[in-house]
């Protein structure tokens, strides 16, 4: 499997993080795992995305990305939403 760089630089200081010991990690707000976690564990790949062109109103796009990063998620929650909501009533194949 290849892997996709987004181009942006880490904030992240990567040379602390390895550095630091194991127990020095505070994982204080962890809440422990459930017994038998990992045997009823799924994978699960996101399905890959399309990339179309669509036309918007402005004021509806200038909203979502008022809201910051992840617009374009924001955008395919909501007509996945709308989507599942609807499969009972619409007939077809998508």
């Amino acid at each position: 499997m290849s892997v996709k760089r987004s181009g942006k630089k880490s904030k992240t200081d990567w040379d602390r993080i390895k550095a630091m010991a194991d127990k020095a990690i505070d994982t204080s707000d962890i809440p422990p795992l459930e017994e038998g976690f990992f045997s009823k564990a799924q994978v699960r790949m996101p399905k890959p995305k399309a990339t179309v062109t669509i036309r918007l109103d402005q004021d509806i796009l200038s909203w979502f990305k008022a809201q910051g990063k992840g617009y374009q998620t924001r955008i395919n929650a909501i007509l996945r939403t709308y989507m599942e909501e609807c499969k009972d009533h619409v007939r077809g194949k998508y």
